[in-house]
């Protein structure tokens, strides 16, 4: 009997003892926290973390299919980031409409590759091995960085940063009016027109007052100086432009009289070839005419002629006949020669 109750209370006891255990040791398994994830969310207040030293970025949407696909792909290269010496981070694109814009994020999933604030666009698949040799075998130095405008840090992308996250606004505030408070989406399209309309006209008033600040107007004495000054400037361009029309004009007409002067010129020259032409002509002419007279009185008289013409045979004395000079030849010679000199004291008139 004894030894039945101490088994007993043994079992008690441990029975107890393993409650105890149980009890103490629950509450500290559950204060244990779930394993934390290595990828470190970026927002629009820490995303210059990423100027500084190496980085891969994630731009991810929650409802996209091949976002989700890749996040146990992200989480595991995120888990060797202190092996590989790199940190690892993603961006929503949904809650980050501005991070968005500034790296032109266009597709989803997007990577990026950060060194030292030199961005390169990674466009591999995604998976853990690949993401690990892009690293380890420093792929990204054969990609081209994102310089110059295109980089995220440049000030085009902060002014895209800026209209993707007012467009992100207007995206919120349309749900909130369709989705929240039930109003017809033609209402609030209704009412985007309406409130870009008065946004316009206040920035158009605000841009008057500020030019009417900043412009001094002159004081009229000098507003009315500065006038005539105008006057007599335009007045004195006037002039030289007439000035310089009439020089224009007068060398025309010097060139025109310096050309006609010229002309005349060579028509004188011409005049006198044709004139020393003439004359040697009529010299020609005359000398024929005094050889021809020469000729006919050293043949002697006509009883002499008429006796030699018998001795002559009928051939000979046909052409002596015709070499003999005709008057009525000499007689055109000279007519002709008068009417040259008619002419030419007509040209000289």
């Amino acid at each position: 009997m004894a030894g039945g109750r101490c088994g007993s209370q043994l079992t008690a006891l441990l029975v107890a003892w393993v409650a105890a255990a149980a009890a103490t040791a629950g509450p500290d398994q559950a204060a244990l926290p779930a394993e934390q994830s290595r990828v470190q969310p970026m927002t629009a207040s820490n995303w210059t973390l990423v100027m500084e030293g190496e980085w891969m970025l994630k731009f991810y949407a929650p409802w996209c299919p091949s976002c989700q696909q890749t996040d146990s792909e992200w989480e595991a290269f995120a888990k060797n980031g202190e092996i590989l010496q790199i940190s690892v981070g993603k961006v929503d694109v949904i809650q980050e409409p501005g991070l968005s814009g500034r790296f032109f994020v266009t597709t989803l999933p997007a990577f990026f590759h950060a060194k030292d604030g030199i961005f390169r666009r990674y466009r591999g698949p995604g998976i853990f091995e690949d993401l690990q040799n892009y690293i380890l075998e420093k792929k990204w130095q054969s990609v081209e960085p994102l310089t110059g405008w295109k980089s995220p840090a440049s000030l085009t992308m902060s002014g895209m940063a800026g209209l993707f996250s007012i467009s992100g606004k207007i995206w919120h505030l349309h749900n909130y009016f369709t989705v929240t408070l039930g109003i017809p989406a033609w209402c609030s399209y209704v009412f985007f027109v309406i409130a870009t309309l008065v946004f316009g006209l206040f920035m158009g008033l605000v841009l008057v007052v500020i030019s009417e600040c900043f412009y001094v107007p002159f004081p009229r004495h000098l507003s009315e100086h500065s006038e005539q000054n105008r006057r007599s400037e335009e007045a004195h361009r006037a002039e030289q432009l007439q000035d310089a029309e009439e020089d224009k004009d007068d060398s025309n007409e010097e060139g025109n009289k310096d050309s006609l002067v010229d002309d005349d010129e060579e028509k004188e020259d011409l005049d006198d070839e044709d004139e020393a032409e003439e004359e040697e002509e009529e010299d020609n002419l005359a000398a024929g005419v005094d050889e021809d007279r020469s000729e006919a009185n050293d043949q002697g008289p006509p009883g002499e002629d008429s006796a030699t013409q018998e001795e002559l045979e009928p051939e000979e004395a046909e052409e002596a006949i015709s070499e003999q000079p005709c008057p009525a030849d000499t007689e055109t010679v000279e007519d002709s020669l008068r009417q040259r000199k008619s002419q030419h004291a007509d040209k000289g008139l």
